[in-house]
């Protein structure tokens, strides 16, 4: 497969899966300002701040009220990781390689795409739920078509690389939020604010009624972290991306899994196997942020990994990766 092709589709899907994780990041503080006792401070500063562009932010709006934080992540065309600008990447990704999707994929994007198109030119800030409820379930309608109508080979598992990465990132960084800078002070811990930050947490990763199915009957902190993080079987947790990214890079390199000739298969195969056998407790002994960061870094590191052994086409001498992703020349800052 030529790399511009599988570039473009690991794009694509990343892109997707970009867009419907903002629209998570939002719905989160949505559902907490909807369930919290009245007066709570509206903290949206932190949403920005897990993007690393605050001060891109701060130069361009100022103070962050809800209206300027969901405008810059939602609808700001020039901000390159708003949900309209990743959905506008998306479809010029899938736009390049017409002949390699499916026309069932190209329609269901091109339905995503107009979708937010027609909110960005009038912002719906009186049903501003039930927009990024579409965002999501828009975002799983092409997920399933592109399983259902896309041949299962080495561009379908490009596709599912990009998307699983992506996922992975995100759902770290929503715990992240919550558990480093969400929770307005340290008295509140175990009280009922807690508990219903937590719940929407939950919530904005679909993950509510799954948690409670996993046997927990009440929402523990430290259950809910184990759950997003290590459960095996969930589709947003961590360790769950990481496997099937891994298992479909070792589709595309014809390496058996468990054993590695390429540097990104060894990236990924080392997080994996670090996951499988750390405890919650032991996470929690290291410092939860301190453990997250670390893996959002791992995370990122496998991104540049995948770039370098697919897709470059020379040798970049100063490349770094930390919050930086590559696609063309294209530089991606999340």
């Amino acid at each position: 497969m030529l790399s511009r092709v599988a570039n473009s589709i690991y794009w694509l899907n990343r892109y997707v899966e970009r867009a419907e994780n903002v629209a998570r990041f939002i719905d989160v503080n949505l559902n907490l300002l909807l369930d919290s006792p009245t007066g709570i401070i509206q903290q949206w500063e932190p949403l920005v701040h897990t993007t690393g562009d605050i001060e891109l932010f701060r130069e361009r709006y100022g103070t962050a009220t809800p209206e300027n934080a969901i405008q810059f992540l939602a609808f700001d065309k020039t901000y390159p990781n708003s949900i309209i600008s990743c959905l506008s990447a998306a479809r010029e990704n899938a736009r390049s390689i017409r002949e390699v999707i499916s026309s069932e994929m190209w329609q269901r994007l091109n339905t995503f795409y107009f979708l937010v198109k027609d909110a960005a030119q009038s912002p719906p800030l009186s049903a501003l739920s039930e927009f990024f409820a579409e965002v999501k379930m828009s975002s799983h309608l092409f997920s399933g078509v592109t399983d259902a109508t896309m041949t299962h080979n080495e561009g379908w598992h490009f596709g599912q690389i990009g998307r699983f990465l992506e996922r992975a990132d995100k759902t770290a960084r929503i715990l992240d939020v919550k558990y480093y800078i969400l929770l307005p002070s340290v008295k509140d811990i175990g009280t009922t604010l807690d508990e219903i930050q937590w719940m929407a947490l939950l919530k904005s990763a679909s993950a509510y009624e799954m948690y409670r199915k996993w046997g927990q009957h009440r929402i523990k902190p430290i259950a809910v972290t184990e759950f997003l993080i290590l459960n095996r079987e969930f589709p947003r947790s961590i360790q769950f991306c990481l496997l099937q990214a891994e298992r479909s890079l070792h589709q595309i390199t014809g390496t058996p899994v468990g054993t590695w000739n390429q540097s990104v298969e060894r990236a990924v195969g080392k997080i994996r196997s670090e996951l499988e056998y750390l405890t919650i407790e032991e996470i929690v002994k290291m410092g939860l942020h301190e453990f997250l960061d670390g893996l959002q870094s791992q995370i990122n590191n496998v991104g540049a990994g995948i770039y370098q052994a697919f897709f470059a086409l020379n040798a970049i001498d100063s490349f770094s990766p930390s919050q930086t992703q590559t696609q063309s020349n294209v530089m991606i800052r999340w």
